[in-house]
């Protein structure tokens, strides 16, 4: 039998790991996924440095993994563990690297923005059967950058932008709920980092979002009890119920946010942002309608594990 894989994917926002056995015929049999918000990425939009107590957080959550890890035997050369947004811009990332060194025994990887994006999709097309209609766009969005990747016939274009829930939040969604000028302000920050993206958006004839954010909100476009993978997992959803639910969604205070009963705590207050991000970019693309799908970066790390 093949022998058990594991990613780990720590972002701005969160850290997630996913366990899985690669099957012959290329796909993933997923044993656990799992995640934890720690905001890594806290406050470094500013100051450009990992805090002591995003480290303490984050540190604190690889040792929980390290122990899903023990718990199903997985070997050290089957464990990835990459780095992304908050990593990538802060000048003690070195000593974020060293720390979990020490308690998984592996070396983490700090993707670039192109790998980061590759991954991405890697793991969402993997998992489509059947292939979707070409070009595809793909989109996560996470804590501190949102990756767009266009591909079609093997090949692919892909961005990793420096917008993310947590960025943006901090940058310009300061009141409780936020007030219009805010919100306009924070659309004219993603408007102009699309303007600038260099993706056709328009020209895609398929749309697969794979971020938690992205998640989220499918949960409450689908009036979903609880957060529930296996309901939103390739669910298709309309661009306008979304983007109509993503506005009712900004003008909520936190605490309204925090009682949605699929809301992880921790993602109520920056998800106002990743939000709309979402819908800016689904205001952008000519189809009427886009794919959810649970495979996401993990997935596309996992892969390459068991290649």
């Amino acid at each position: 039998m093949t022998p058990l894989v594991a990613a780990i994917d720590c972002g701005t926002n969160s850290i997630k790991i996913l366990v899985g056995r690669p099957l012959d015929d290329g796909r993933l049999e997923v044993v656990v996924r799992d995640s934890r918000v720690v905001r890594l990425g806290q406050g470094v939009d500013v100051s450009g440095v990992l805090s002591d107590e995003a480290l303490q957080r984050t540190f604190a959550a690889v040792d929980e993994l390290a122990e899903v890890i023990r718990r199903h035997a997985v070997p050290p050369s089957r464990v990835r563990f990459c780095a992304t947004s908050a990593t990538r811009d802060a000048s003690n990332a070195a000593g974020f690297a060293e720390g979990v060194r020490r308690r998984l025994g592996v070396v983490p990887e700090v993707l670039s923005g192109d790998e980061e994006a590759a991954l991405v999709y890697a793991g969402a097309i993997a998992a489509q059967d059947p292939p979707p209609a070409e070009p595809v766009l793909v989109v996560d969005i996470g804590g501190g950058s949102t990756e767009l990747v266009l591909g079609e016939a093997g090949e692919r274009q892909g961005v990793s932008m420096d917008i993310g829930s947590v960025r943006l939040h901090e940058r310009h969604l300061h009141s409780d709920p936020p007030t219009s000028a805010e919100v306009a302000a924070c659309v004219a920050d993603i408007d102009r980092h699309l303007d600038d993206s260099g993706i056709p958006l328009g020209t895609a004839r398929t749309v697969i979002g794979t971020s938690g954010t992205i998640k989220t909100l499918a949960c409450g476009v689908l009036a979903l009890s609880a957060y529930d993978r296996d309901a939103f997992d390739r669910a298709v959803l309309p661009n306008d119920a979304t983007t109509s639910f993503v506005d009712g969604l900004v003008a909520m205070t936190v605490a309204e946010r925090r009682a949605l009963p699929y809301m992880h705590p921790g993602r109520a207050d920056v998800i106002g942002a990743g939000a709309l991000i979402w819908s800016r970019i689904l205001a952008r693309v000519t189809v009427s309608e886009h794919l959810v799908s649970e495979a996401d970066i993990l997935h596309g790390m996992a892969a390459a594990i068991g290649r």
